[in-house]
């Protein structure tokens, strides 16, 4: 059991709990949840004993095993497997023992305690743990200064799940996993032994990994049974019941105050009075809910629409090397309102097809057919290095608009979602969401027909995840995602495509149908779809026959959206010349014009909505399945 009494932390002169108290029953998962900046990493920082407690304290039992991952990769000579079983260290140690001791009783103790901890079943639990975050056996022979920096966290991830702790702290594990990887690792952690503290913002993984929430909100903690959806629902309701309880408790105050002013000096009430002022001392006030709103991100909407298929590739390879190609026979559409997940494990191609589809890479062989006028922006979290460390977000935007006045520059930087505080600090102290912020921002800037994103989620908390979505959803050109979270995947995107074995293909399945192709047991699922003769990848087909048939009617909707858009400005400007009382002094005669001609644009603007609506209706209809 953790048992946190009273504790405050404070981080340069910011204090981040205050006098904060927590018990965590032993065997726990427990999801460590809060906003970006509130001090979940310092909490665990505190319970090493990395950082002084200010206040309190923080109980384990005696010769408790803390582990977590390690903060810098291992980059040596070492195959991976052994690098994993060396987080073992008992075990290490008493291998090393058992070659140089010579007395029998201590070679008996060492054999018996060998037996006690499974070391015999080592390596094949260290392979089962290194083959479910992405290694397959050859992998695992390889020295660990081979993989790429990403990799190599998975590999320091591996050590501490093979060590075992009995404590196991885990910060964002899946930054540096893909899809597959976090599947499995939601497995494990719900399967494992002991007790996990594990800070997340993905609601998946902590609906399906945890059984209970702890909440760092206010500078305090407060545990939760269940998972996050469960913890949500539940601190809503809190949240609201004590609303109710504020606003009844301020209505009785201000009910005894004017009690109180009524009758305090009249001689047959003053005992009454005093009685209500004693009771006014007593009536604590209950504290007002904190609104903290996520700042929305908002993405330019296209500056000119272009026509399906905005993207087209024919019997297509690409890779990085001459004759070495990553992916091969190719043959795909993207559609201008397509919203596309690309799954399928890190080194298939995801990213090698994301480069591809945004020009920055070109195709060995085959053709690529790019719609006329045709914008399309990436955001990559590997391109967080690439903002300029000593300028701040302001500066940032005005390289890409030199002309225009600060008031106009600033406004582009709040539609980001940085606040004006952060407008000025230098990208190199902004955190790891406020960067995702600007670059995603700076990437989208143009007003981009297609949008893709590899990794969006990494440095987002919860709630601003969900003002992703909520972006992703309003803006209407197509968008690619490449992301390990699956409530953003299952919210934004509507046909999943599937990179694997040298080639990306339409998936027929749901998330739900790859989680078990990634975990087992899905065949006999696939079996059922097979046998399905309306299968998902026929009625997509169909759908995009329909779409493209129906693409004249959907041009005159997006043309007559325009004339509806024009037409109510037209009509917001002549109310506000008409709201000028010296207009009717200085030139009645263009007052009585405006007039008119306001009445003949709302007519208008009438008929523009009726003939939307009508053709908004054949779309619908020539386009349902």
């Amino acid at each position: 059991m953790i048992t946190i009494n009273d504790l405050s932390l404070r981080v340069a002169g910011r204090l981040l709990l205050d006098h904060a108290s927590l018990s965590l029953p032993a065997g726990s998962k427990a999801g460590l949840v809060g906003r970006n900046g509130t001090g979940k990493t310092t909490l665990f920082r505190a319970i090493t004993g990395e950082l002084p407690v200010e206040t309190g304290s923080i109980h384990l039992p005696k010769n408790t095993r803390i582990g977590q991952v390690a903060q810098e990769a291992p980059g040596t000579e070492e195959p991976l497997i052994d690098i994993v079983l060396k987080a073992d260290a008992e075990r290490a140690a008493l291998l090393a023992e058992e070659k140089t001791a010579t007395d029998p009783h201590r070679i008996a103790e060492i054999h018996t305690r060998l037996v006690d901890i499974d070391a015999h079943s080592a390596e094949a639990r260290a392979a089962t743990i290194l083959a479910g975050l992405g290694f397959d056996e050859a992998a695992q022979k390889r020295p660990a200064s081979s993989f790429s920096g990403g990799w190599r966290m998975r590999v320091a991830l591996a050590a501490v799940l093979f060590a075992e702790p009995d404590l196991l702290l885990l910060d964002e594990p899946t930054n540096y996993l893909d899809l597959e990887g976090t599947l499995w690792l939601e497995s494990y952690v719900a399967r494992y032994p002991h007790t996990v503290l594990l800070i997340s913002h993905d609601r998946d993984l902590l609906n399906r990994a945890v059984n209970s929430i702890v909440h760092l909100d206010q500078r305090k903690l407060t545990f939760w049974r269940g998972g996050y959806d469960q913890f949500e629902r539940q601190r809503a309701e809190q949240l609201e019941l004590q609303e109710k309880s504020r606003v009844k408790r301020e209505a009785q105050r201000k009910h005894m105050e004017s009690f109180v002013e009524r009758f305090r000096a009249k001689a047959s009430k003053a005992r009454q009075a005093q009685s209500r002022l004693k009771a006014l001392e007593k009536l604590q006030p209950i504290a007002a809910m904190v609104n903290q709103t996520v700042r929305p991100f908002s993405f330019p909407e296209p500056v000119k629409a272009v026509a399906s298929p905005i993207v087209a590739i024919e019997r297509g390879t690409v890779g990085y090397e001459s004759g070495k190609p990553v992916l091969r026979n190719l043959d795909l559409r993207i559609d201008a309102d397509d919203r596309i997940a690309l799954l399928g494990a890190n080194g298939n191609g995801k990213s090698t097809f994301a480069k591809l589809i945004a020009g920055r890479l070109e195709l060995e062989s085959g053709s690529i057919t790019l719609a006329p006028q045709l914008k399309v922006a990436m955001f990559a979290q590997h391109q967080l290095d690439d903002l300029r460390p000593e300028e701040n977000p302001v500066e940032h935007v005005r390289r890409l608009m030199p002309e225009a006045p600060e008031a106009k520059v600033r406004s582009r930087v709040a539609q980001m979602g940085l606040s004006t505080e952060k407008m000025a600090t230098p990208a190199k102290d902004l955190s790891g969401g406020e960067k995702a912020r600007l670059l995603m921002g700076l990437a989208a800037f143009e007003g981009p027909n297609l949008f893709i994103l590899d990794e969006p989620t990494n440095h987002l908390d919860i709630d601003s995840r969900e003002s992703l979505i909520h972006a992703l959803n309003e803006f209407p050109g197509a968008v690619i995602l490449i992301s390990h979270d699956r409530h953003l995947l299952e919210a934004t995107a509507d046909r999943l495509w599937l990179v694997r074995d040298g080639g990306v293909a339409p998936y027929e399945g749901d998330l739900a149908d790859y989680r078990q192709l990634v975990t087992g047991g899905a065949a006999d699922r696939r079996e059922r779809r097979e046998a399905d003769k309306a299968s998902k990848a026929e009625k997509r087909r169909e759908a995009a026959a329909r779409r493209a048939a129906m693409e004249p009617v959907a041009k005159q909707i997006r043309a007559t959206e325009g004339l509806i858009e024009r037409t109510r400005k037209r009509i917001d400007g002549i109310e506000d010349e008409l709201a000028n009382p010296a207009l009717y002094e200085k030139d009645p005669h263009k007052a009585t014009r405006l007039a008119k001609e306001r009445s003949e644009l709302t007519a208008a603007l009438g008929r523009h909505e009726d003939m939307w609506l009508t053709l908004s209706a054949e779309y619908e209809e020539g386009t349902a399945q």
